[in-house]
């Protein structure tokens, strides 16, 4: 399924994008077939497992029947969110994630490349979550440096603590992108990572969930991103030093996973900082990330 979040007429729903492109509200559509609902809101629908999503695909399967036509919309008709408009905690990061990512940060810097031995992990706010076509707005008095970074993220479904390498999979609900937008001043001037790129709107993230049965091997899976059409950034997600396995496995150690909680899972080489001489960006730029099966993920900047 490819799962999204959207308003219609002001009011805040989610559903699934069906064959021909338009939109299924789920949580009308159950009511509309005298069905349970299959949850309030993404979270919701994800904390449901199994009968929650086989309740979305009796209602995909059964899109056609007229009772359930005024649960579906013309993609026009609905502006996108970010599939979790709001995550109930912060959005976990995994930094430095490529090997060329890596060497192109310390070549910017002068310094020796040393690859991280483990998972290095940094979080974004709720604040910083918004969808896609939203708007990033530079202001100078915080940052003239603000970069762009596509991410592949992971969303959690079945929680755990302590989970396996070997059992990560079972605990993925599906994948979306996200674009860690980050401030460099700031990330260097604090000596961490958090200021700089919990910034509120740097979190980008959309425009939907493929659930992981569409997505056998997220590593097959591959990563670009442009600026003004310009392509900066491309990778495919297994050149990433730790896999989503042995992310999960070192995050969750200790630490609880919940439904719907998202993990960015690194950004590869071509970020702006690292060129020569360096590209921020500016008012007016747009990015667009894009991942293979996924789509694409547009933000402007103003």
């Amino acid at each position: 399924m490819r799962l999204v979040s959207f308003t219609r007429g002001g009011t805040a729903s989610y559903g699934l994008i069906l064959k021909d492109g338009r939109i299924l509200d789920l949580p009308q559509a159950a009511s509309l077939a005298g069905m349970g609902s299959p949850g309030a809101n993404m979270i919701a629908f994800i904390a449901g497992g199994g009968s929650a999503s086989q309740t979305a695909r009796r209602l995909e399967d059964d899109a056609g029947n007229a009772k359930l036509a005024p649960a579906i919309s013309d993609a026009s008709a609905i502006k996108l969110t970010a599939p979790i408009p709001r995550p109930a905690k912060n959005v976990f990061c995994i930094g430095r994630n490529y090997k060329e990512h890596v060497a192109e940060g310390y070549r910017a810097r002068g310094a020796e490349i040393k690859l991280p031995e483990y998972p290095q992990i940094f979080t974004k706010p709720p604040t910083a979550v918004i969808g896609p076509n939203d708007e990033f707005r530079i202001n100078p008095s915080v940052s003239n440096n603000i970069d762009y970074e596509v991410e592949l993220g992971v969303v959690i479904g079945p929680g755990g603590t302590d989970i396996a390498a070997a059992k990560a999979y079972d605990h993925v609900f599906g994948y979306t992108i996200v674009n860690d937008v980050t401030a460099r001043d700031l990330q260097r001037k604090h000596d961490q990572w958090f200021k700089g790129k919990g910034l509120d709107r740097s979190c980008p993230m959309g425009p939907c969930i493929v659930t992981r049965d569409e997505i056998p091997n997220e590593r097959d899976l591959e990563l670009t991103l442009t600026v003004n059409g310009e392509q900066r950034q491309r990778a495919k997600v297994d050149m990433m030093i730790f896999d989503v396995p042995t992310i999960i496995q070192s995050l969750s150690a200790g630490l609880t996973l919940e439904a719907g909680d998202v993990i960015a899972t690194g950004t590869p080489s071509g970020v702006g900082f690292a060129m020569n001489p360096p590209q921020f960006l500016k008012p007016g730029d747009v990015t667009v990330c894009e991942i293979t099966k996924i789509g694409k993920l547009t933000t402007r900047f103003v």
